[in-house]
């Protein structure tokens, strides 16, 4: 973690704007938008970019990727560009919980894995792009989304520490941990072999 030096009412207000953008449910807007009917009543009921695609409709899918991997990608960096690191890192832990607990939507989110890529990049761009490469090279070999999510989260860490960005590797490690958590029914599917690959049905 960066060094705690701006006022907590400073950060608690970062953190505030964070969950607040982190909690727009970017999917759940584009299919409606797009006429594909409530997101969380198609496939497996998840909001990312991943169950977008379930629909058929590649464009809202990436899309809802971009979104959401935005919202954190812009709370840290309004936090940073206005406060300080602390904060930044703060809103972006803030967005990512946001994501996964939306106000907006009854506090049933997503699994995190655009987020965490978009708060990742905004954090550290190299260890971002590490993280997003490390996502893409698992999903492409398997063709499983949530394998490939649980690459990046427990790689990224270490990518940190490669990269010299060790004031990030604790905000790092916070939120692979929740998307372990996140991701334990698909870890459940994937030891018994009945995990869906990308664009398959649920």
């Amino acid at each position: 973690m960066p060094l705690l030096e701006t006022p907590l009412w400073l950060i608690g207000i970062a953190g505030l704007i964070g969950y607040v953008l982190g909690s727009i449910p970017s999917g759940v807007v584009l299919a409606r938008l797009f006429g594909l009917g409530d997101l969380r009543s198609i496939g497996s009921g998840n909001i990312g970019a991943t169950n977008v695609l379930r629909t058929g409709n590649k464009v809202a899918a990436v899309l809802t990727l971009l979104l959401d991997a935005g919202k954190g990608a812009l709370a840290v960096l309004l936090a940073a560009a206005l406060i300080g690191p602390d904060a930044a890192q703060a809103a972006g832990l803030a967005a990512f919980l946001g994501h996964l607990f939306p106000v907006f939507i009854g506090f049933r989110g997503g699994k995190g894995v655009a987020t965490f890529l978009g708060v990742t990049l905004a954090i550290a761009p190299l260890v971002g792009i590490a993280a997003c490469a490390t996502w893409a090279a698992v999903a492409g070999y398997f063709r499983i989304s949530s394998l490939a999510a649980l690459g990046a989260a427990v790689l990224t860490p270490l990518w940190a520490w490669t990269w010299g960005a060790a004031e990030a590797i604790a905000l790092l490690t916070a939120m692979g941990l929740l998307m372990l958590w996140t991701h334990r029914a698909n870890i459940r599917r994937l030891i018994s072999g009945t995990e869906p690959k990308i664009g398959q049905g649920k």
